[in-house]
């Protein structure tokens, strides 16, 4: 499936032969959006120049603060927020004798049993899958760049091809007015020729507005109104869906945060145990000696499974589902692989037919020219063979970037970036 080096070499230049172009005022239609080749520009830099603009990287912004936080939790060595209660009793509503309790204590949640290292592995899964998510969404962004190049390239072929068959239907007609000015083709043939060049403008009109589509579409996702020279890629030799696809090793370590969760979940137990310090100073009368005192206590709570179980449930739930969409995922890619696969395939083989039928078709179309100069065939019959001809030769033309664009969309199928 792989191409010769010297159709890789020729290949950029068949893309970008309109590169002269891109600077001129030479349109139908007066809208241009504009768009130059950067020699010094490479397709990683653009997708690094896109990613760094791509509005879905604020998401792994706000994953890594998560992962930063939940560490900072499994870092803590108390399992929650302390809290102090201060308690004052007097008995200037009843006897008034001058009773009085000022009291304090603070509490200290305290980590169940492997309960902190259950949170500082979440967190350990929660940064995982935080950097996961980062090589996700590059190879996104270069699904989304390799696919607006290729389509460019596309536009661009058919829009060189509907221009050259412009100048050929425009040279015909200077032609045919020559000759029925001298008498030797009737006004009817002028006014065919005619006509089959207005429609041929008209379709350089639609082709130059789907490359100015092309071109606005580009800008808009990678900010930039420059193209590479070349971005052509060579065809990965990975043949399968392997655990190193940057999609399966994230789904992987979701699966792998949810299963740290559902540990987490567990650990709680039923709560938290407290430790309670406390003081207290106490007089019974007015005058009377004030008794400090000071002590220590803790609070341990149980019997809560019936709270915790739907918690777990919830947990388990969340696990199940990243396991289903793993195997949703792992068949999506598998489908993918097939389709990039299978359009190589029938891209070489259309590759070759549409290059014979080119040659042939070239070779008659200098039979029927010379047929209708000696006036052995009329007009009609002519541009019909010179249509067949045009799309004979546009038809080779895209198959030979339909080609690249598939070993593109190969390597963005196993996971391969450029």
């Amino acid at each position: 499936m792989k191409g010769s080096s010297l159709a890789k070499f020729c290949l950029p230049l068949l893309c970008l032969t309109a590169t002269p172009n891109f600077a001129e005022n030479n349109y139908i239609v007066e809208h241009v959006d504009p768009i130059s080749i950067d020699v010094q520009l490479t397709l990683p830099q653009v997708i690094e120049q896109t990613l760094a603009k791509y509005p879905d990287r604020t998401l792994n912004q706000a994953l890594q603060r998560e992962a930063d936080a939940l560490k900072q939790r499994g870092d803590s060595w108390l399992a929650g927020s302390s809290s102090l209660s201060v308690q004052y009793l007097d008995d200037v509503v009843a006897d008034d004798i001058g009773y009085r309790q000022i009291s304090g204590q603070i509490q200290v949640p305290l980590w169940n049993w492997n309960q902190r290292s259950a949170g500082e592995k979440v967190a350990e899964q929660a940064q995982l899958s935080a950097d996961k998510q980062v090589a996700v969404l590059k190879l996104q962004v270069a699904g989304l760049v390799r696919a607006a190049l290729w389509d460019l390239a596309l536009e661009n072929i058919r829009y060189q091809q509907s221009k050259q068959i412009l100048d050929i239907s425009e040279k015909l007609l200077q032609k045919i007015r020559r000759r029925v000015d001298l008498g030797d083709l009737p006004r009817s043939d002028y006014l065919l020729a005619k006509s089959d060049y207005l429609q041929k403008r008209s379709l350089v009109t639609q082709a130059e507005a789907k490359v100015m589509h092309a071109r606005k579409n580009y800008s808009i996702l990678t900010g930039m109104n420059r193209i590479p020279e070349n971005y052509t890629e060579t065809l990965s030799e990975e043949a399968t869906i392997s655990d190193r696809h940057p999609l399966l090793q994230a789904v992987n370590a979701q699966i792998e945060r949810k299963q740290a969760e559902l540990h987490w979940v567990k650990s709680q137990g039923s709560g938290q145990p407290n430790l309670q310090i406390g003081m207290q100073n106490e007089r019974d009368q007015r005058g009377g000696r004030a008794i400090q005192s000071a002590g220590v206590g803790i609070s341990i709570p149980f019997g809560g499974k019936a709270f915790l179980q739907p918690q777990v449930e919830q947990a388990n739930i969340e696990l199940t589902q990243g396991l289903a969409r793993r195997e949703h995922l792992y068949r999506q890619l598998e489908k993918n692989l097939h389709e990039a696969e299978h359009a190589l395939e029938v891209d070489e083989a259309e590759l070759a037919i549409a290059n014979e039928m080119k040659e042939i078709a070239e070779r008659h179309l200098k039979m029927i020219e010379l047929s209708f100069a000696a006036g052995e065939i009329n007009l009609l019959d002519l541009l019909k063979i010179q249509a067949q001809t045009h799309n004979a030769i546009r038809h080779a033309k895209e198959h030979e970037v339909q080609k690249q664009r598939h070993i593109a969309f190969y390597n963005q199928a196993v996971g391969v970036q450029p």
